[in-house]
């Protein structure tokens, strides 16, 4: 049966606006801009989607106010191109896509399922789950997304000393290896201390350390996922990086009294620049992303996130925390971070 009028001329023009939304974004800055309502959005409904784990799922656990959904990521040069989880689906058939990372990458993770389920709501899935690594895969397209556990890229192994923190060794790194797509991510739990890290040494080459500037210690590592990254994944396989996620525990950063938290914020900092400054952390993944010979795209959420201090789960969270001002609501900010992932793909990143 021969295609109709109606519908080739809907084909024509669907591929008509991905053309003009890649030329549109040509060469405009993604990461430079401020948050506008927009009525249109959230991009999905938080109750219609499947995948949202308990901690991100906060009008579930009764967060009532609804502004903080309402808010597109405006560059100052150019539109974000609406998201197409159709277009994406058919972008990465037959491929694997994975993040790998803490909290903060299955955050992106489970917004991005979201995101592709509101396109395809009746598309056959499947799904398996162990401790380190979660696999839902959309059998209609042959797409599998994936995500991968890990506080710090590089190995935490038992000792009889002890748990160990290897800044030189990446052995998990092999399973990462059948992915066609890499989205990586660290930094959240390096600066944990006591009973809340999950190391009692570092090692680094033939020294061990009861502790070490964390700062310093995340450099190293990040230099070793970096090495690893440049010795072992193949030039086929394309590389994202998920810049530092903000925190709002401190109302100082963005201007307020030193008492605030995120609890009770309802709108984004209103401003062209984070009072605060940038995170540290950000210049050091820049500065090795830099140095790195296999190409890989960062993914520049810091300072657009910053602005967010309305967007944490903070006392809605269905796990049980008593201020949650790390991870961010689903539907919510990690929205537009895989809005600026499939937007940087349309660049042809």
């Amino acid at each position: 049966m021969g295609i109709g009028f109606g519908s080739l001329l809907l084909l024509c023009l669907s591929h008509s606006v991905l053309r003009v939304s890649a030329d549109a974004i040509s060469g405009c800055n993604l990461y430079t801009g401020n948050w506008v309502v927009d009525q249109s959005y959230p991009l999905y409904d938080s109750n219609s989607c499947p995948f949202i784990r308990p901690e991100f799922d906060c009008i579930k656990y009764g967060r009532t106010d609804k502004l903080y959904l309402k808010y597109k990521w405006k560059p100052s040069g150019c539109e974000i191109p609406r998201f197409d989880g159709v277009d994406l689906l058919k972008k990465w058939t037959g491929k694997k896509v994975m993040f790998v990372g803490d909290s903060l990458s299955l955050n992106q993770y489970e917004s991005l399922l979201c995101m592709i389920h509101e396109a395809v709501p009746n598309a056959r899935t499947s799904s398996t789950r162990t401790d380190v690594l979660t696999i839902v895969r959309f059998e209609d397209y042959n797409v599998s997304l994936m995500y991968y556990l890990s506080h710090y890229l590089v190995d935490i192994v038992s000792a009889p000393m002890g748990r160990i923190l290897k800044l030189n060794s990446i052995q998990a790194g092999h399973t990462w290896l059948n992915a066609d797509v890499l989205i990586f991510n660290t930094w959240h739990w390096w600066s944990r201390t006591g009973s809340a890290q999950p190391w009692d040494y570092i090692q680094d080459g033939q020294q061990f350390f009861k502790d070490m500037d964390r700062t310093a210690a995340f450099t190293i590592g990040l230099q070793t996922w970096a090495k690893w990254v440049d010795s072992s994944v193949p030039l086929t396989t394309k590389l994202y990086y998920q810049g530092v996620s903000p925190i709002h525990y401190h109302g100082q950063d963005w201007g307020a009294s030193t008492t605030r938290t995120c609890i009770g914020e309802t709108q984004p900092v209103n401003t062209s620049s984070y009072p605060a400054g940038p995170v540290p952390q950000e210049a050091i993944v820049k500065n090795i992303l830099s140095s790195m010979s296999k190409p890989i795209y960062l993914l520049d959420v810091t300072f657009l996130s910053q602005l967010r201090k309305d967007g944490h789960p903070s006392k809605y969270s269905g796990a049980k925390f008593d201020n949650d001002c790390t991870h961010w609501c689903l539907a919510g900010v990690p929205d537009t971070w895989n809005q600026l992932l499939y937007a940087s793909i349309l660049q042809g990143k």
